[in-house]
This record gives C-alpha cells, sequence and structure tokens, in this order.
C-alpha cells in the first residue's frame, strides 16, 4: 500500500460531504428518540459545518482567480472554476432549505412546503446542471439525486402539511422507483463483473475495477433500501405530531402496531452506507482543484503544505516482503529453518537449491603474453 496513492484518489468534498451526514444522522435520530434534548439548531451543527467549509473554500478559491488573471488563460482551469460557483450557489439554496427545516422544527411557525421551495427550485435546476457537467465530465451527484427526486420532495411537503393523507408506502413511490432502478443497475453490474471474471482476454486491473464498483454498489443500495422499508413502516404507525397516525389500513396489522423500534435502529442501515460511501472516497477522483485555491489535487496540495509527511509517502509496502520489515521475520526465519532441520528431505532438497543457484562460474585461464 502507498501512501500517494492512496491520497492521490482520495475526494475531500465527498468525504467531507458523507462524514457531516453520517453525524447529523445520528444526531437527528437521537433527537427524535428523545435520548437527547438539545435544540435543533446544534443537532444541525454537521450541516453548518459543510456549509461553513464550502463558502469559506469558494471565497478564498475566488479571491486566489482574482489576484492571479493568468490561471484564467487554461480552460480546464476555467471550467473548474465555473463548477465551483454551480455548487455554491446549490450549496447555498440547499442551506436556505435547512434553515427553515430547522426553524419550523424549533418554532412550527411556517408551512412545510415553505421549507421544501428552495429544495424544490435545487431540483429544478439540477436537471441543466447535469447536462452541462456531463459535457464537461465534472462530477453531478448531488445534481442527479435532486432532479430526480422533485416529486417526492414535493409529496413529503404535502404529506407534513397533511394536505393529502396517502400511507407514506404509497408517499415514497417516486423512492421506490429510484430504488428499483437502482437495483436493476447493482445487478448489471454484477452479471457484467461475473462476465468479464470469466473473459481471459481481459486485463486484471479491469476485472477488478469491475468487481469493486460491483460489490461498492450492492454495499450502498442494500441498505438504502432496507432503510427506506424500515422507515416508512415507521412514519405509518407513529403517533409523532409531525407524522401523524393514518387510519387503520390492511398495511397495518395488529401485531406490528406494538413493535415500534427507535429511529436509531431504523436508520444503522443508513448509516452503514454512509460508512462505506467514506471508504469509497479514498478511491473516488474528480476532485475540484479550486476550493480554497489549492489548483492542484489534493496529494500534491497535502504534500507541499506538510513536508513531513513526504517521507512516508515514498513508503510502499509489500505483503509478499512482510516478513524482512516486520519483528516476526526473524521468527518466521527460525520457524522455516527447524522445519528443514526436522525433515532430512526437504533440508537436503534446499541445500542442493542453494548450491545450484550460486555455483560458481568456470572459466578457462588464459595468460596473456607480453613481448619482451
Amino acid at each position: 500500500m502507498n501512501l500517494q496513492e492512496l491520497l492521490q484518489e482520495f475526494n475531500p468534498s465527498n468525504f467531507v460531504v458523507y462524514t457531516c451526514l453520517l453525524l447529523f444522522s445520528i444526531l437527528f435520530a437521537f433527537r427524535l428518540d428523545g435520548t437527547i434534548t438539545i435544540s435543533y439548531w446544534l443537532v444541525f451543527m454537521p450541516l453548518w459545518i459543510w456549509k461553513c467549509l464550502v463558502i469559506l473554500g469558494a471565497v478564498i478559491g475566488s479571491l486566489v482567480w482574482i489576484k492571479n488573471p493568468e490561471y484564467r488563460l487554461s480552460e480546464s482551469s476555467y471550467i473548474h472554476f465555473k463548477s465551483m460557483l454551480i455548487s455554491l450557489s446549490l450549496q447555498l439554496l440547499l442551506l436556505m432549505f435547512e434553515l427553515l427545516v430547522c426553524d419550523k422544527l424549533e418554532s412550527g411557525r411556517h408551512m412545510w412546503i415553505l421549507a421544501f421551495i428552495p429544495l424544490i427550485f435545487i431540483s429544478l435546476l439540477s436537471t441543466a446542471i447535469c447536462i452541462w457537467a456531463f459535457k464537461n465530465d465534472r462530477a453531478f451527484e448531488l445534481e442527479v439525486f435532486c432532479a430526480v427526486n422533485v416529486l417526492q420532495f414535493v409529496f413529503i411537503a404535502l404529506r407534513l402539511d397533511r394536505f393529502i393523507n396517502w400511507s407514506w408506502v404509497v408517499v415514497f413511490v417516486p423512492f421506490w422507483i429510484v430504488m428499483c432502478l437502482a437495483i436493476i443497475a447493482v445487478l448489471y453490474a454484477l452479471i457484467f463483473a461475473a462476465i468479464l471474471l470469466r473473459t481471459p482476454e481481459v486485463a486484471i486491473e479491469q476485472r477488478k475495477a469491475s468487481i469493486h464498483s460491483a460489490i461498492s454498489y450492492s454495499l450502498v443500495v442494500i441498505p438504502l433500501l432496507i432503510f427506506l422499508v424500515l422507515l416508512s413502516n415507521k412514519l405509518d404507525t407513529t403517533s409523532d405530531y409531525a407524522f401523524p397516525p393514518l387510519r387503520p389500513t390492511l398495511l397495518h396489522a395488529p401485531i406490528i402496531d406494538h413493535i415500534r423500534p427507535s429511529y436509531f435502529t431504523i436508520c444503522i442501515p443508513l448509516y452503514f452506507a454512509f460508512l462505506i460511501l467514506i471508504c469509497l472516497s479514498f478511491n473516488s477522483k474528480g476532485n475540484n482543484q479550486w476550493w480554497f485555491g489549492m489548483r492542484k489535487d489534493f496529494c500534491s496540495f497535502l504534500l507541499s503544505v506538510c513536508p513531513c509527511l513526504r517521507e512516508y509517502g515514498n513508503i510502499s509496502f509489500n505483503k509478499q516482503n512482510n516478513s524482512l520489515s516486520s519483528p516476526h521475520g526473524s521468527q518466521s526465519a527460525i520457524e522455516s529453518d527447524q522445519v528443514s532441520a526436522g525433515n532430512p528431505a526437504t533440508g537436503s532438497s534446499e541445500k542442493s537449491r542453494f548450491k545450484m543457484n550460486h555455483k560458481k562460474i568456470m572459466m578457462p585461464i588464459m595468460t596473456l603474453e607480453s613481448p619482451d
């Protein structure tokens, strides 16, 4: 394992986003369960940290762009900077949505549909942004998520305001459609990886990449589907003020009414999916180089800021040779000697192999006669 290669494929943006979402989901579940009674403004603290980092990084990147006009000559640099500004605008709209949601949970002085207006606006803009990002080879995970779930956001807002009295299983129909498409994509990735695995003409690196992507998608999609099923059942049987109980239907069996797991238990598959996404951020390229004015990949920036890491960045670890560098290497060598000593045939074969590999090269003696 090489530290430099690991950092070269590290995406700090994805790492920060998924880590903040993981912390927020844990705090929010504890708050809904009543385990903690802190204010929702503190529960949303990981999201505030995320948005502060985005704003600070965009401001520093813009200042570097303004002070250095020579950086504008490169077309790729211009695309990166434009992508940063687009991402900043979406993050500001998302921040407005989070502020309205937090204020609604604290005071309840406005309707949910008002809080969801910035998110719906993001979803409408995301379609055009996805087209631009696809043409310029930029990442657009957040934009795709918002674009395909615009109808879902409308349904959730209407359900929370009690304009519709549908079951949450019905409200989540757009999510079910998206998850079905995701499962189909996972099955396709698994089948494609199995085909490549049995094709000898394909390179080994390509096989490993296909298997890695198929397993990664499976570990993300399946926990999200389990979480969505548990959440819909929880919301249909809860008596919370924000999610009022519905009339008894065939979906609500009497046995399930008294079995109400906590929100933290329901969110365990979601936490697992976030952990997988955090691990995948170490093997995810495509980071914007203009955040905080770095103008280079994260590995080069980190090594330039911390020169002490350069010594460790040049060290690689090989599993096959770890016995030479580990403190147990001498012990393993001693054990192998003991085994060879206990088995005469093995010892003689080792000695003969050693002699064969270390035979002296015999050359005829040639004398050089010099004239008198």
